[in-house]
């Protein structure tokens, strides 16, 4: 499990924010400002309070012994697309501090909140070197668990055609683009390590009309490398090799050109409207996803 029920309820207590509202992307607990006037049913979603119950389906509730209401067709939903770096590059660290499980925790509590909330959630995976892996879209609770084991299954190698070598996140954001899917919030979850960059392919989810939101995600040790001496240094993902000499004034360069780094892509997605939140594995998951993104402003 990738993590206990406890936090899971403190998860589903939250609803996402999105920066930037459009015309057929809200369903559900968010109203669109025109109204649903269509007769024809789409689908349920569970009753929460203050909803009008003139739309609660009292057949089903008298059945189930749950109250559900009904959504039409000309109704709005928020569209949640999380999208995942399982490259070769998040297989750093251990226990909770590794890369790719901490990242599918994080993808796992945004899922579950979008879920809670009647929100149209698809999860896929970014990378080269194995077949991109998607779960939904789908809408509401009794997704849940078929999303948690899909997540686990990633951890565990399971749903990959092969194993994931190299990301290039342009165009696997691009490629994600050209499919048919309907816009909405956009959670980008990578380390960034993609030597073709990763701006062009969030252009493309600008370009058609996402509301895009990175979350930078390094190991503590990536941060602040715990080496020293005369070292070689493989690439996991490309396997070429470096001859270096670590000594004190080169781990300051390196931790200057990271901070360098990460202030140019934190300027970069403020130019362009995007949220951008760096993260360290050292920091715990849930304390992210519970107080930093709630006092960021990214869920509520």
């Amino acid at each position: 499990m990738l993590f206990d029920e406890a936090t899971l309820r403190k998860i589903n207590q939250l609803s996402l924010i999105a920066t930037r509202v459009r015309a057929g992307v809200m369903k559900g607990e968010r109203r669109s400002s025109k109204r649903g006037s269509s007769i024809e049913f789409a689908d349920y979603r569970d009753y929460t309070a203050g909803d009008d119950l003139r739309r609660l389906d009292w057949n089903v509730y008298a059945r189930l012994d749950r109250p559900f209401i009904k959504l039409l067709e000309e109704e709005e939903d928020l569209a949640v697309h999380v999208l995942v770096d399982i490259s070769k590059s998040m297989d750093w660290g251990e226990a909770e501090a590794q890369k790719l499980g901490y990242t599918l925790r994080l993808a796992g509590a945004l899922g579950a909140i979008a879920l809670s909330t009647g929100d149209r959630l698809t999860l896929a995976t970014l990378h080269l070197g194995g077949t991109p892996q998607q779960f939904g879209p789908v809408r509401g609770t009794q997704h849940l668990m078929r999303m948690l084991v899909f997540l686990e299954n990633l951890l565990d190698g399971k749903n990959a055609a092969q194993q994931p070598l190299a990301t290039n996140l342009d165009r696997s954001l691009r490629d994600y683009v050209l499919e048919s899917r309907r816009p909405g919030m956009a959670f980008v979850i990578s380390d960034l390590f993609s030597p073709a960059g990763y701006q062009d392919g969030v252009n493309h989810l600008l370009g058609r009309g996402y509301d895009v939101t990175i979350l930078h995600v390094l190991a503590a040790d990536e941060i602040d490398p715990p080496l020293a001496g005369d070292l070689r240094l493989v690439d996991s993902e490309t396997g070429l090799a470096q001859e270096v000499s670590i000594d004190g004034g080169m781990r300051l360069a390196y931790r200057q050109r990271l901070l360098a780094w990460r202030e140019e892509i934190r300027r970069s997605c403020q130019q362009r409207g995007v949220r951008y939140m760096d993260l360290s594995t050292a920091t715990a998951w849930d304390k992210v996803v519970l107080y930093e993104m709630r006092r960021g402003g990214y869920v509520k």
